[in-house]
């Protein structure tokens, strides 16, 4: 396994070089650069790698001006001592979001993760829709979980675990089963493109929901439906005039 270290903290970089050559002792380092600059020029050489380790911040700015600056096809280990960047991280290609000081444990878990992921030969490359896809998608091409931050910590809530999608003046919430609330960075408009329409329904513009936290449908005014869902949200759920048709048509399915 060829690995580059993007590190500018000198006893960080010399630690994490100690734990990898403990853990995965036929790795070998082929570079340690300390900046995006750096980083760039080692990318544009065109290297032959298999796996980077990034702290985000750097001297001359974040890790994540390296991949606005120039293609990275490998997968990457993100270090940090911070963890307000967990979620853009997992929009690149990420394997993991180490904290600092890297444990051991965690980093074995984290080139698990890799070599897991990393399905094909040594000489071809995960490119990052393919990473993308060995996170979140199923195969229908439909995500199968939602990656989400909770007491500074990330973790996953698998499709079938939602009860709803709603927005509120600009942000947008996930609700489970168990009624837990949680901020995502995406629209629901995004949402409703990558979650599978035979389970979720647009019921009007505020609300994308399961068909599993339907408990009972009455007719409204107006040739709208009113529902009650379970978990229960804290306004009137209404099936919009616009879509009531496609509504029935949905629940006929």
């Amino acid at each position: 396994m060829k690995i580059l270290i993007v590190e500018d903290e000198a006893p960080a970089a010399k630690r994490l070089i100690r734990l990898i050559s403990e853990v995965e002792p036929d790795a070998r380092i082929i570079s340690h650069v300390d900046s995006v600059e750096d980083a760039v020029s080692f990318f544009e050489g065109n290297p032959e790698i298999d796996l980077a380790f990034m702290d985000i911040q750097l001297a001359d700015g974040i890790s994540f001006d390296i991949f606005n600056k120039v293609k990275v096809e490998v997968p990457v280990i993100f270090t940090t001592a911070f963890d307000h960047y967990a979620v853009k991280a997992f929009k690149v290609n990420s394997v993991d979001y180490l904290l600092k000081p890297v444990e051991t444990d965690e980093l074995k878990s984290a080139l698990h993760k890799y070599r897991t992921r990393h399905l094909k030969t040594d000489t071809q490359k995960l490119d990052l829709k393919e990473i993308l896809n060995a996170i979140h998608v199923k195969k229908d091409g439909y995500k199968k979980r939602f990656l989400i931050k909770t007491a500074g910590r990330l973790t996953f809530i698998n499709t079938t675990d939602i009860g709803f999608f709603f927005s509120d003046e600009g942000n947008t919430f996930l609700v489970s089963n168990q009624n837990d609330r949680f901020l995502l960075d995406d629209t629901l408009e995004e949402i409703e493109s990558q979650i599978d329409p035979e389970q979720f329904f647009r019921i009007n513009r505020k609300m994308l929901l399961s068909l599993n936290a339907i408990k009972r449908i009455e007719p409204h005014f107006n040739n709208r439906f009113l529902i009650q869902t379970e978990p229960m949200f804290n306004e009137e759920v209404v099936v919009s005039r616009q879509r009531s048709a496609d509504f029935r048509e949905w629940l006929d399915k």
